[in-house]
């Protein structure tokens, strides 16, 4: 069984985009747990469900959410009871409402069983915000990907102006700031480093720099 990798940090970090990288490297399973509680969070907000705990844990256990690749290293696509949501989850309502349902004991008990049975056979890499603290925390490669407030509130901001929606940086930052403060004060599995994770500064790093060095440590210990 090869061994899997955890990757977390806080948002505009580039750990999805570093994962999906760095599975397509080491020919591995890339799962993208963020775009898990996004899609609910999508199918919340289209339902116009309250945002209460016992609401959206119901919902999690009625909710069947997939992944896909067109072909080998090709972009993935995320599903929500069948439907492509891969777009509609990137939209600044879905990213303003996610940290509320993520923050539910009950909702991210039902995500993680679903996340550690798709890890269950290894190859797997995930990235998320508990992934080396809950989700995974025996898996024998952690890492934590963080970066300067502005650095990863410009990453974002350019990625959704490519995307055609208008908002501003300031916006963007705003928004980045109190994810970071929802994620790291929750009770339940909050953002925080893996005592054995290796942090890595991705600020004045590429992509494909940061994840050159993740491969590299794999490969080193992986023979």
């Amino acid at each position: 069984m090869r061994p899997n990798i955890a990757i977390d940090g806080p948002a505009g970090a580039g750990k999805s985009t570093v994962a999906r990288l760095v599975a397509q490297k080491l020919g591995l399973v890339y799962i993208d747990t963020g775009a898990m509680y996004r899609a609910l969070t999508w199918k919340a907000l289209t339902l116009k469900l309250p945002f209460t705990e016992e609401v959206l844990a119901t919902l999690a256990q009625n909710t069947l959410i997939t992944f896909a690749q067109d072909c080998q290293g090709g972009p993935q696509k995320i599903f929500c009871d069948g439907t492509d949501v891969t777009q509609e989850i990137r939209e600044p309502l879905v990213t303003h409402w996610v940290s509320v349902l993520s923050s539910y004991g009950e909702v991210r008990q039902e995500l993680t069983r679903l996340q550690q049975k798709a890890a269950s056979s290894g190859g797997v890499v995930m990235d998320g915000r508990d992934i080396g603290t809950t989700v995974l925390p025996d898996a024998p490669f952690k890492f934590f990907l963080t970066a300067s407030l502005e650095e990863r509130s410009r990453r974002r901001h350019q990625e959704l102006v490519n995307k055609g929606n208008q908002v501003t940086l300031a916006e963007i930052e705003r928004d980045i700031a109190a994810r970071d403060l929802a994620d790291q004060s929750r009770e339940i599995a909050p953002l925080a480093v893996a005592e054995d994770a290796i942090v890595i500064d991705t600020t004045e790093l590429s992509i494909e720099e940061v994840a050159s060095l993740i491969v590299e440590k794999y490969q080193q210990e992986v023979q």
